[in-house]
């Protein structure tokens, strides 16, 4: 994500904090697929009903399932759609060069599912990107129309599922623990019974891709396309009236319809209507709440300190789940299924936070995040580097 201004070009630092920052839900809420066989297959671990546990559960549920990957997504179409500019401006061949980076993108994003952890967003990502390449040249109005209609058609389904199907009777209890069971002793065990594994569970994340997480992808990214047309996140201050008002909505209404799909669980598929309806308001009032506080004489430091590990996302999102894989499957510590889930959420702070001194570190020596500067490379047909860029 970067633009013109004349011939020099710049980041955008809000939106490298603010990147950075939804790394940090993501890795909350993708390390307890990892830690754990038992959230894959909609359970609780009975071996952690305690009270304590139950509640950090919740708060997850809560305050992070399906906010922070629209956070992330957002921020993609806003980043895709200053790619395709710049890619236009460099010459005609703008098109070949964006269909190197997506296919790039999508390879990345099967390997990662395959061999790293259960599930994947780069791949939907990938195809996503298909569509607002497509759709570059419509008009905002369309884009945003297009957006609402694929939340309005989510609202109709869902709840048609709700008015008309018994989903209870869809689900054996039973038959999820033992399920989950059998997941986590696989996870435990080889390499080749992690991939295994990994490659079992792609038909039921690929559902969910198709029935809610890739339309709402694809709404949010359409948002942010029309976002970067705009440039609404290039020289913020942090005292637009806009913010308190997203705050002053987001955080009411959001908190209120997470309290609803906490309560449900993610099983229920009134609790989802009600979380999918109204994560988008909880995700933007996170991300006005940082823009605020990022240009406050307080909370300064923080946009810098979260800046270099947006700035390099894609590495440390696949980071991430290579640390996830060393320390909870059979291929390194084998922790997987004991952990709590208090225990679960320290791991995911210090692996976020090493994250940022590795960022802070590589980001100061080179210009591209390691895998950043190899989907680069990709992207333009050159051999891969890492270097500054001469002014």
């Amino acid at each position: 994500m970067s633009q013109q201004t004349g011939m020099v070009r710049t980041r955008i630092h809000d939106i490298d904090a603010l990147r950075g920052f939804a790394l940090l839900g993501i890795l909350i809420a993708n390390i307890t697929y990892a830690a754990s066989g038992f959230p894959i297959h909609l359970a609780d671990d009975p071996s952690y009903g305690s009270g304590l546990d139950h509640a950090v559960r919740w708060l997850g549920h809560a305050l992070v399932d399906l906010k922070f990957y629209l956070l992330f997504s957002f921020l993609f179409g806003y980043s895709f759609q200053l790619q395709i500019e710049a890619a236009q401006r460099a010459g005609a061949q703008f098109r070949p060069r964006m269909l190197r980076r997506l296919g790039g993108l999508f390879v990345i994003g099967a390997l990662h599912a395959i061999f790293l952890i259960t599930g994947d967003i780069l791949t939907v990502y990938a195809l996503i990107g298909l569509v607002l390449l497509a759709m570059r040249g419509v008009r905002d109005k369309t884009a945003l129309v297009t957006a609402a209609g694929i939340y309005g058609y989510l609202f109709v389904t869902l709840g048609a599922a709700v008015l008309f199907i018994d989903t209870s009777a869809l689900l054996d209890p039973a038959a999820a623990v033992a399920a989950a069971q059998q997941t986590t002793t696989n996870l435990g065990g080889s390499f080749g019974d992690v991939i295994g594994e990994h490659l079992r569970a792609l038909p039921t994340f690929g559902l969910a891709q198709l029935t809610v997480q890739g339309p709402t992808t694809l709404a949010v990214m359409l948002l942010g396309m029309v976002a970067g047309r705009r440039r609404l996140l290039a020289g913020l201050t942090g005292r637009e009236p806009v913010l308190r008002k997203i705050q002053l909505v987001g955080f009411p209404v959001g908190l209120l319809g997470s309290i609803g799909y906490a309560a449900g669980g993610n099983g229920n598929t009134l609790s989802v209507l009600i979380g999918v309806m109204t994560a988008p308001l909880l995700s933007a009032a996170y991300a006005a709440t940082l823009i605020r506080l990022m240009h406050s004489d307080a909370g300064r430091q923080v946009g810098s300190l979260l800046a270099p590990a947006g700035r390099m996302a894609l590495s440390n999102y696949l980071g991430q789940s290579l640390a996830t894989l060393l320390i909870f499957t059979g291929v390194g510590l084998g922790l997987v299924g004991e952990v709590s889930p208090l225990e679960t959420f320290t791991f995911a702070i210090t692996i976020f936070l090493a994250q940022l001194t590795i960022s802070h570190w590589w980001m100061s020596r080179c210009a591209y995040g390691p895998v950043e500067g190899i989907l680069r490379a990709v992207t333009n047909a050159t051999p891969p580097t890492w270097r500054r860029p001469s002014s």
